[in-house]
């Protein structure tokens, strides 16, 4: 059987049409489904490792204390013992342990980020001499560990008459008591225009004005992720709080949270209690991080990127 001469132009045609035009870009390939996966179990195998000692410390806040021990232990126990959310922070008068922290916490947080974007705005939008010596000082002095000056300070806070009180803990924040903040602070006026300063200053305004209305509203998520660092840090604060203060009355949370196992040195802590009891002093932090963690992880992703201007 012979092929007409017309039908090898139409054949023709017929592959130009269907054929992708000439120039345009090529679909992207699919990712490799192995390269997915092992992505997803990395990442599911990570969240584990955060996520299951917290669901546990759940569990065994919800057991009664002979359900502890159970063996196999059960991720699920068979009575949820309510009680000890009651009980565990009755042994240790969570409340007044609770007013403790929030006073020292609060204090601290304001003293530590009000100096620190002080310093921070001194070294980056003032002229003085020995700006960068002073600069240089504030990183070099992180990387001294903290312990390195626990007992000049305190033979230093015993002699002045602070010794048992909140002042070691409160005043040395109002003091630009973290170098690391105030480095995150200089960062952040360095990546603003001068622009804005010489503008406010035509219209008549001081550092002062200038400072609290212009500067603190545009570095917004730079404070917002101190305050929730600083926060976790005296919240979660032991060694200091142990060191300086001696009356039980005047301890944070921190330092309660031990009477759980001190007490009991020739017996089994009752843990029940005492994971109840932990997990109420978990939530104040939790709390201010979800509801501030927009401006945490921008305040943390904008540091990277900026540039003197």
């Amino acid at each position: 059987m012979t092929t007409l001469p017309t039908e090898a132009p139409r054949a023709a045609e017929t592959a130009a049409l269907t054929a992708p035009p000439t120039g345009t870009p090529r679909p992207r390939r699919r990712r490799r489904p192995l390269r997915t996966t092992s992505w997803y179990v990395t990442a599911l195998f990570i969240s584990s490792v955060m996520v299951v000692p917290l669901l546990w410390m759940i569990t065994i806040g919800l057991k009664s204390g002979s359900a502890v021990f159970e063996i196999p232990p059960r991720l699920l126990p068979r009575e949820f013992t309510w009680s000890n959310f009651v009980k565990g922070p009755e042994a240790i008068q969570f409340p007044r342990l609770l007013l403790n922290s929030t006073i020292i916490t609060v204090l601290s947080v304001l003293g530590g980020v009000m100096t620190a974007m002080m310093a921070g705005y001194a070294l980056a939008r003032l002229r003085f001499p020995g700006r960068k010596v002073w600069f240089y000082l504030f990183v070099g002095s992180m990387l001294l560990p903290g312990v390195v000056g626990l007992i000049p300070l305190f033979q230093l806070y015993k002699s002045i008459g602070w010794y048992d009180t909140w002042l070691p803990l409160i005043v040395p924040a109002f003091f630009g008591g973290n170098p690391l903040f105030i480095f995150l602070a200089r960062q952040y006026f360095l990546a603003i225009p001068y622009s804005i300063d010489e503008a406010a200053k035509i219209d008549g305004a001081g550092h002062f004005r200038i400072f609290t209305q212009v500067m603190l509203p545009l570095t917004r998520p730079a404070w917002i992720t101190m305050s929730i660092l600083a926060f976790q840090a005296s919240w979660n604060d032991f060694l200091n709080p142990l060191v300086y203060l001696y009356s039980a009355d005047k301890w944070p949370l921190s330092v309660g949270m031990a009477q759980f196992v001190s007490p009991f040195a020739g017996q089994t802590p009752n843990w029940s209690y005492y994971m109840a009891t932990n997990l109420l002093y978990m939530l104040p932090p939790l709390i201010i991080f979800f509801a501030a963690q927009r401006y945490f992880i921008q305040g943390l992703g904008s540091l990277g990127s900026t540039t003197q201007k």
